[in-house]
């Protein structure tokens, strides 16, 4: 039925896109699929089609007739639940199913390749990346990596026979930062809960056997540990050691519904060091308190539970993803890739922004790291900075040439410094911030937009000699500058030449890139470019909006927006999540609030609770979908600068737009830790239907006003 049925709607469209220019029609298709918390249909996924055609009422009825024959019953049923720890939960169905998840710490990361097979048993290959132990050669992708098969289960015995002779009946896999399978082996319970260590080298797992029957049950753990050893040629340091091993084994005698819980942990180390002891109890109740610590800060409260749970987990994603190099603490993306480097796309623009929003303060150092790594870079011949710094600061690529890495500085170093509110840290960034709109000022072309080599795709789609990115950036860059310029008292004339030049180029850039694309008033990506992009989001996220309705109707067009969220370009089947994110975040702010509600909705309940879960990804078919940690933020910043709409204008001052949803009587972001300040923000609808937002601290109202409002 559901193929039918889109056949019947591609055929219609086929059909209509032959006819001949005439009247612009709106086609709008309403995909209804259940909550997996609420008893009703609670989301919409909206399709909005806008093209230019001569057309006959009966084929734009059948074409329409087609749509809304999609049901809700033909909806993928979600695999995963909101569960009330905090987490979500897989309850197994008997599905065969596999997914992939990355977590990490200070000193490693771990991707588990994990699912349950034809039989029913759980099974879980670990990708494990040590980022300091660096391989040859060293460059952006040397870190050390080892793929862990290994199952601690074999060593348990049950009386005389193997635990992993019995069937296993898995009942639930959780995820909330660590991941926790509950099963069944017989009259055995097994609960294991995996884990990155907070701060050393190692994944620790903990197994919790249960006896469930009604007579003692004797288990033995039988003592295991292996040792793997890599190629001391191909290793900076030489060998290094890779280590299994079990903790807690012997032989226990099990009363009915007593458990016992032994460990096991995988770790790395150089073949001098010491083997690694570990308290596997203590680094799991760590971590649990580290992923508790984030969710106490910058908490979303609003009638629609996914968006909350989603918005929680992106700060884990966030956050956790941060390495202690020997150069200091380095926010890597992750993907088995890409570790103890920064890039000025993934961390300057789009991770160091938000940082400061939830105060943490090895976040927050992992950025001042990143601008200190960056501005080594500054000289004097104005060559451009690196792309990326790799190799733990210890070297760097610039593979791709310029692809507008200085707007992409600039834009986040003023950002982060404003949110932040620390005038000492604001003044020590300011250097950075001035070289780097300097050097895009001196790669203006005779048409007033910035020219550089490439994009943040590093030429995989085509960006010509000037992108509408780098541009947009660069204006949003020069409007923070003119900001904080004025907080750090430099000269009128500094924050008057910036604020010109953000005039000027505003006017340059929709000069040169507002083009008609495919039918829609929006913008060509690049000189020569006539090939939808999704790009063209980027000037809503710095607040252009001329071109608005046009770029947000191209972007949710079928030309663009597809199951997965949105193409890169139009005709291709790439997409990247970040131009997804971005587009979400521009268009609430741009105040498409309704349509975008439901897209939002939409992209949050796939990527939390579909079959890849629980975080926003980098790319398809690239990378396999990985999740990488920067996408996790700019997830949150559509919360935070989309839907709240805060933009600091100061050290101590922001603004606040909130996009309040029609049918959402409030809601709230609670401590958030902006403008060196701790606070809540309160945005409801009064009597009279007038939106309204509270500045809330230590539980009092200490202003209120209409939208949009200042706070100092």
């Amino acid at each position: 039925m559901v193929f039918e049925t889109f056949f019947l709607f591609f055929f219609h469209l086929i059909v209509l896109l032959r006819l001949e220019k005439g009247i612009q029609t709106k086609l709008q298709v309403n995909l209804l699929y259940k909550n997996s918390q609420e008893e009703h249909i609670h989301n919409h996924y909206i399709i909005y089609y806008s093209m230019k055609m001569n057309i006959k009422p009966l084929l734009l009825l059948s074409a329409v007739i087609a749509c809304f024959s999609i049901k809700a019953a033909e909806m993928e049923k979600p695999f995963w639940s909101i569960n009330p720890e905090g987490g979500i939960t897989w309850t197994n169905d008997g599905h065969v199913h596999a997914d992939h998840v990355e977590m990490a710490g200070k000193k490693m990361a771990v991707v588990l390749h994990y699912g349950i097979n034809g039989t029913g048993r759980f099974t879980c290959e670990r990708h494990l990346v040590f980022p300091m132990l660096r391989t040859i050669p060293n460059d952006t992708h040397g870190s050390f990596i080892r793929y862990i098969n290994w199952d601690p289960l074999e060593s348990v015995l049950i009386g005389q026979s193997r635990l992993i002779d019995r069937k296993e009946q898995v009942e639930s896999i959780s995820l909330n930062g660590l991941m926790t399978v509950q099963s069944k082996w017989g009259n055995i319970g097994v609960r294991r809960t995996l884990s990155p260590s907070t701060t050393l080298p190692a994944l620790v797992e903990q197994y919790e056997l249960t006896n469930l029957s009604d007579r003692p049950v004797t288990i033995s753990i039988e003592p295991t540990e292996h040792r793997l050893t890599s190629d001391a040629k191909k290793g900076v340091d030489g060998t290094y050691v890779v280590e299994s091993r079990l903790y807690d084994t012997g032989t226990f005698q099990l009363k009915p519904k007593e458990s016992k819980i032994f460990s096991a942990v995988i770790s790395a180390r150089r073949e001098r060091e010491q083997s690694l002891l570990c308290n596997v109890t203590a680094e799991i109740a760590a971590r649990k308190e580290l992923v508790a610590r984030w969710q106490e800060n910058l908490i979303l409260e609003s009638p629609d539970k996914v968006l909350d749970r989603m918005f929680a987990f992106s700060k884990i994603r966030a956050c956790e993803s941060i390495y202690e190099t020997k150069n200091g603490p380095m926010h890597g993306p992750g993907g088995e890739r890409y570790y103890a480097a920064i890039w000025a796309n993934d961390q300057a623009e789009y991770a160091n922004p938000f940082f400061p929003f939830i105060g943490d303060p090895y976040a927050n150092a992992s950025a001042m790291n990143s601008w200190n790594m960056f501005a080594a870079w500054m000289n004097d011949e104005w060559k451009a900075i690196p792309s990326s710094i790799i190799a733990e600061g210890t070297d760097y690529w610039n593979g791709a040439g310029d692809r507008g890495d200085a707007a992409m500085i600039a834009y986040g170093a003023s950002r982060y410094a404003l949110a932040r509110g620390n005038r000492q840290e604001a003044q020590h960034l300011w250097p950075l911030i001035q070289w780097t709109l300097e050097y895009c000022h001196r790669q203006l072309n005779e048409a007033g937009v910035v020219c550089s080599d490439k994009d943040e795709l590093e030429g995989r789609f085509p960006s010509g000699n000037a992108n509408l990115c780098t541009s947009s950036l660069y204006y949003d860059a020069l409007l923070s500058a003119a900001y904080l310029a004025r907080d750090l008292k430099q000269p009128s004339s500094v924050v008057k030449s910036y604020e010109k030049q953000a005039r000027e180029l505003r006017a340059a850039m929709d000069k040169f890139f507002h083009a008609e694309v495919e039918g829609f008033d929006t913008y060509r990506y690049y000189e020569g470019n006539n090939v939808l992009r999704s790009w063209i989001c980027i000037p809503l996220t710095v607040g252009i909006f001329e071109r608005a309705k046009g770029t947000i109707d191209a972007l949710y067009s079928p030309r663009l927006w597809t199951k997965d969220g949105m193409l890169t370009q139009a005709g291709s089947e790439t997409f990247w999540d970040r131009s997804t994110l971005y587009a979400l975040r521009g268009a609430l702010m741009a105040g498409d609030t309704e349509r975008t509600l439901g897209f939002l909705q939409y992209y949050s309940n796939t990527r939390l609770l579909g079959n890849h879960v629980p975080y926003a990804i980098e790319a398809w078919p690239e990378g396999n979908q990985r999740h990488l940690s920067a996408e996790s933020a700019l997830y949150a910043r559509i919360i935070t600068e989309g839907l709240f709409g805060i933009r600091p204008t100061g050290l101590h001052s922001f603004t606040v737009s909130p996009r309040l949803p029609k049918d959402w009587p409030e809601m709230s972001l609670k401590h958030i830790r902006i403008c060196g300040d701790d606070f809540d923000l309160r945005v409801y609808r009064n009597k009279n239907q007038q939106v309204r937002v509270q500045l809330i601290k230590e539980r009092k109202i200490i202003k209120e006003a209409g939208c949009p409002a200042s706070f100092r």
